[in-house]
């Protein structure tokens, strides 16, 4: 099942709201006026795309409109899907892993679907043919070792832990030695997801960064942010919280097909500047995928 075929089948509660909602817009355009220009923004902010994003898609398209003199409903949602895509264009579902070994730090509030994003990633590396090998650098929440565990079994990948409530950056110290000493193509580190106190989380993230980069200082090296969808807004305001603590080089964006508001995507773009690299679409272990903008986009107004 190709991308698109995933995704109009993930956002199927999506397409039931914003999708109708902005056919419907485009199906009932009988001339351009100021109340369909104000009922497509409705239609994104209420979706979850926000008020930014939202409102500068939509003056796009007044532009757009004007400068190509288009005329009916159909001609300016090919248009409009056009400006969606666009505004995603920094996204695409690629990471920079050349190196071996590579580096991906995941990060993330707990409950958003860190550590089974690392599983199926590392099931997808491992599927390549790659030697993987997993951190578990989340050493204060009960059990995220064992369930981390779980997965690399499944992954068929190597794990490497410590005991609860030791120091995460000793254990990144040691999985890097043994990412070295086994000849891993891929390490993934898991972190803790704490936001209560941003200092100590700031301090954490800043210190297992700082060993990466020493211990591995010519290797590739990725940080992905894991956001919940179901959370909307919320989401994002964590999100930037991460932002501030860590060098985030795209978003995963996970139970996507368990909201109505896709239209996170393009409030993520536009509010962080930063790529979404994967989308969850289900609890399959291949049910994480590289994200495509255009096809998302086609997949919502389809």
């Amino acid at each position: 099942m190709g991308f698109f075929d995933k995704i109009k089948k993930g956002l199927a509660k999506t397409q039931s709201n914003m999708s109708v909602a902005m056919n419907n817009i485009f199906a009932g355009f009988s001339g351009e006026n100021e109340e369909f220009y104000e009922e497509l923004e409705e239609t994104l902010i209420l979706a979850d795309a926000g008020v930014r994003a939202s409102s500068k898609a939509v003056e796009r398209l007044r532009q757009e409109v004007k400068r190509r003199g288009l005329r009916g409903g159909q001609e300016l949602k090919r248009a409009f899907a056009e400006i969606l895509t666009e505004s995603l264009s920094g996204g695409a579902g690629t990471l920079n892993l050349s190196t071996k070994p590579s580096a991906i730090l995941v990060v993330g509030v707990n409950g958003v679907g860190k550590t089974t994003t690392i599983g199926k990633l590392a099931a997808s590396f491992a599927a390549e043919g790659k030697k993987v090998l997993l951190a578990a650098g989340d050493t204060f929440r009960a059990a995220a070792a064992e369930q981390l565990e779980i997965w690399s079994k499944r992954a068929g990948a190597t794990l490497v832990r410590g005991t609860e409530g030791s120091d995460p950056a000793a254990v990144v110290f040691d999985s890097i030695a043994a990412a070295k000493a086994r000849g891993a193509d891929i390490l993934i580190i898991d972190t803790a997801g704490r936001l209560h106190n941003k200092q100590n989380l700031m301090n954490e993230l800043g210190k297992i960064t700082r060993i990466v980069a020493r211990e591995l200082p010519d290797a590739d090296r990725e940080t992905l942010l894991v956001i919940d969808a179901t959370t909307g807004q919320n989401g994002l305001t964590q999100a930037k919280t991460f932002k501030e603590t860590a060098d985030i080089t795209g978003i995963v964006l996970t139970k996507l097909d368990g909201t109505a508001k896709g239209g996170i995507v393009f409030a993520i773009a536009e509010e962080l500047g930063l790529p979404v690299k994967f989308v969850g679409l289900g609890e399959g272990v291949d049910d994480l995928t590289p994200f495509e903008p255009a096809a998302f986009v086609e997949a919502l107004l389809q």
